[in-house]
C-alpha cells in the first residue's frame, strides 16, 4: 500500500488537473507516479519540463531509457525498473538490450559508455575522479554526453527516490531487478 496515495484526476488542483490531462493524451493513461505527482503541481511540472527539456538534447530516447534503467537497479526501484523498460521499447530497443541495460551493460559501445559513468555517478554520488571521466571521454564521450548524462542521472534519482518514499504501487508490467540492487 502506498505511503503517499495517487490522487484521482477529478480530485486534483486545477493544475495538477491540466498536467494529468497531458500526461493522458501523451500515454493513454496516467501511471501511479504521475498521479502522485499531483500532490504537488509544481514537482509534477518540474518533472514534466525536465524530460521535455532532455528530450530536446543530444542523447537520444533510447540512450536516456538505457541510463533510467541502470540507475533504477543500482537504486533497486522497481517501478523505474518497470517504466523505463517500456519506455524503452516504445523507443525501439529490444528486450534482450534493455536486460542488458539493466545489468549495466549494453551491446553497443557508446550506450556501454553512457551507462557505464551513469553507474559510477550513482555508486560514488557524483564524486568521480579524474580516471572515470578520462575514460568516459577515450570510450567517445564528449562534454555533451558528459553533462546530460550527469542531468538524466539526477532525473532518475528524484524519481526512485520519490518511489522509494512514496511506495509508488507499479502498475506497469514487472521487471526484476538484479540481485544485486533488490533492495526489498
Amino acid at each position: 500500500m502506498p505511503r503517499i496515495a495517487p490522487i484521482a484526476k477529478e480530485d486534483a488542483a486545477p493544475k495538477a488537473q491540466e498536467l494529468m490531462a497531458a500526461v493522458e493524451g501523451t500515454m493513454g493513461r496516467v501511471p501511479n507516479i504521475f498521479a502522485t505527482f499531483a500532490h504537488s503541481p509544481a514537482v509534477f511540472e518540474m518533472y514534466l519540463g525536465m524530460k521535455k527539456t532532455l528530450s530536446g538534447g543530444k542523447l537520444t530516447a533510447a540512450e536516456q531509457e538505457a541510463i533510467a534503467l541502470v540507475v533504477a537497479a543500482e537504486n533497486g526501484c522497481s517501478y523505474c525498473a518497470a517504466a523505463h523498460t517500456a519506455g524503452g521499447k516504445r523507443a525501439g530497443v529490444d528486450d534482450a538490450e534493455l536486460s542488458l541495460n539493466l545489468r549495466g551493460q549494453s551491446g553497443d559501445a557508446r550506450t556501454q559508455a553512457l551507462i557505464s559513468l551513469a553507474e559510477a555517478i550513482v555508486q560514488k554520488r557524483g564524486w568521480l575522479d579524474d580516471e572515470e571521466i578520462e575514460a568516459a571521454r577515450a570510450a567517445g564521450l564528449d562534454d555533451v554526453d558528459i553533462v546530460e548524462t550527469i542531468a538524466v542521472t539526477a532525473m532518475n534519482i528524484f524519481t526512485n527516490y520519490f518511489n522509494h518514499i512514496a511506495e509508488t504501487e507499479v502498475d506497469l508490467p514487472k521487471v526484476d531487478l538484479p540481485q544485486k540492487a533488490a533492495a526489498e
